[in-house]
């Protein structure tokens, strides 16, 4: 049967296997976020084997034309997955739709367009190593994890959905990324998942599905045996509030809603703890949840300190002005604010967003017309170098602001030894779409790579607080308004 069924999708006809490579990218993503459909992988990759089985027929032609159609079987591959993936973006550019609707094309086809190229190298050079039975399976999953690889630094980077996430669905499954990294998580993935295809094969069908059955085994056996491990909260941990306003994006820049907005997150702040929990030691605010320049509100940082009780730290998502001799600089920051309204410390967001943040090629590009999206006169400004963040006398976290903490390979700081990862965003740009849980499980995903708890507070959603393990300790649903209370759970040693 599998033999059959291999045979009529290696040689169907040039369309239909075009159209097959696009239906398996598309059912791959039913594994990512919020669908956690892990088994439509055990589908999508032994699909893409057999497309690119197909044997190569223009001997006679350029290299470039021998393997255009390995090429071809992996960008529609890769634009469908990217597609199916990634289609919330174009929400984005409809928070204001009379200046950005035209662009919607672009984010929802032609971004996926582009990243499917990188697929389409990773057939290409699957195919240049392609044997019969189990060597095809390793050079695609090696292939798959070199490209991913590339992909989270060329051109700034993209590593979002990056293939590895399809297989991590639980904390259970993720606890080998401590171990392999994202990257090895990559190679994991394709390698399992494609295992199936030799079912269809004359060679290797039993040896190369052993080989499967034992990778999983060993996965899933350490996943196990570390979630296992004790988990000892100190008693002078600080306690931590998250405050999850939802103020819906439409909202927040808007001058008449200012006031409101500030005084719901400062209501929030306020709010007394459930069944009689300890007051938070610790609070933080969402991405840009402070409608002002603090540094230039002086009414804003007194509201803050009528709020916050004695020793109480405020982490603010907020954007920080800078004058220089050039003229006015803006950043993305998280500010720290202590209990007397005074600034005491900040970060600057260092990896930002480009067409979001900053224009890219700015001289040509807005002669043209163009803009960021984000209403910031001449774009945000990127942070020097990422660096630990002092809270307190005790405390150091390592800040990650929105879309930062995707990026798996560039976590490295400067600084005191940070206990904890936070994770500031505002995923209201994207509504109720996939987006804002695939950013929160990326984030999750950093938690069990660096060993460090995971404080995350989103605008609206979503926010929580993990362990060192990524296991959800207390968190709030996309949309909803509230706070997220719980003790810091402790790194791992």
């Amino acid at each position: 049967m599998f033999a059959q069924l291999a045979q009529k999708i290696t040689l169907s006809g040039k369309w239909p296997h075009r159209f097959l490579s696009l239906l398996a990218g598309l059912l791959l993503t039913l594994a990512l976020p919020p669908y956690d459909f892990l088994p439509v992988g055990f589908i999508a990759f032994p699909m893409l084997v057999w497309l690119l089985d197909r044997p190569v027929t223009q001997t006679g032609k350029g290299w470039l034309r021998r393997h255009l159609p390995a090429f071809a079987t992996g960008w529609w591959f890769g634009f469908g997955y990217f597609v199916g993936g990634l289609w919330w973006i174009g929400a984005a550019l409809l928070v204001d739709a009379e200046q950005f609707a035209w662009a919607l094309p672009l984010a929802v086809l032609g971004l996926p367009a582009f990243l499917a190229v990188f697929y389409g190298c990773a057939t290409v050079l699957a195919k240049l190593c392609w044997s019969p039975g189990l060597g095809r399976i390793l050079a695609l999953s090696l292939a798959f994890g070199l490209v991913e690889y590339v992909r989270s630094f060329i051109l700034t980077g993209f590593p979002w959905n990056a293939v590895g996430y399809t297989a991590m669905p639980t904390p259970l499954f993720m606890q080998s990324a401590k171990l392999i990294g994202l990257s090895g998580m990559n190679v994991l993935a394709v390698m399992v998942f494609a295992m199936p295809a030799l079912l269809a094969a004359k060679r290797h069908r039993l040896g190369g599905m052993a080989v499967g059955v034992a990778l999983v085994a060993c996965h899933l056996s350490y996943g196990a045996w570390q979630l296992q491990q004790p988990v000892e909260v100190a008693a002078n941990s600080p306690h931590i509030r998250i405050v999850q306003p939802s103020i819906a994006q439409d909202l927040k820049w808007d001058n008449a809603e200012r006031r409101n907005i500030f005084e719901r997150h400062l209501s929030l702040t306020a709010q007394a703890p459930e069944n009689g929990a300890p007051r938070p030691d610790i609070i933080i605010w969402p991405e840009t949840s402070v409608p002002y320049i603090l540094s230039q509100t002086s009414d804003a940082l007194a509201r803050i300190a009528e709020v916050l009780q004695d020793g109480q730290l405020l982490m603010v998502g907020a954007v920080r002005e800078e004058e220089t001799p050039q003229g006015l600089n803006y950043y993305n920051s998280i500010t720290v604010i202590n209990d007397q309204g005074f600034i005491v410390s900040s970060f600057d967001k260092v990896h930002l967003v480009p067409f979001g943040e900053y224009l890219p090629l700015e001289g040509v590009l807005r002669v043209l017309g163009l803009q960021e999206v984000v209403e910031m006169p001449g774009g945000f400004k990127a942070g020097k170098s990422r660096h630990s963040l002092k809270i307190g006398e005790k405390l150091a976290i390592l800040p990650l602001i929105c879309y930062e903490a995707i990026f798996a390979d560039e976590l490295g700081y400067e600084g005191e030894r940070a206990s904890a990862i936070v994770n500031v965003t505002n995923d209201a740009w994207y509504g109720n779409t996939p987006g804002p849980y695939q950013h929160f499980r990326q984030a999750q995903l950093r938690a069990v790579e660096q060993g460090m708890p995971l404080l995350r507070a989103a605008n609206n959603g979503i926010s929580a607080i993990t362990d060192s393990y990524g296991r959800i300790i207390a968190s709030l649903n996309l949309n909803e308004v509230g706070v997220v209370d719980a003790v810091l759970p402790p790194p791992k040693d």
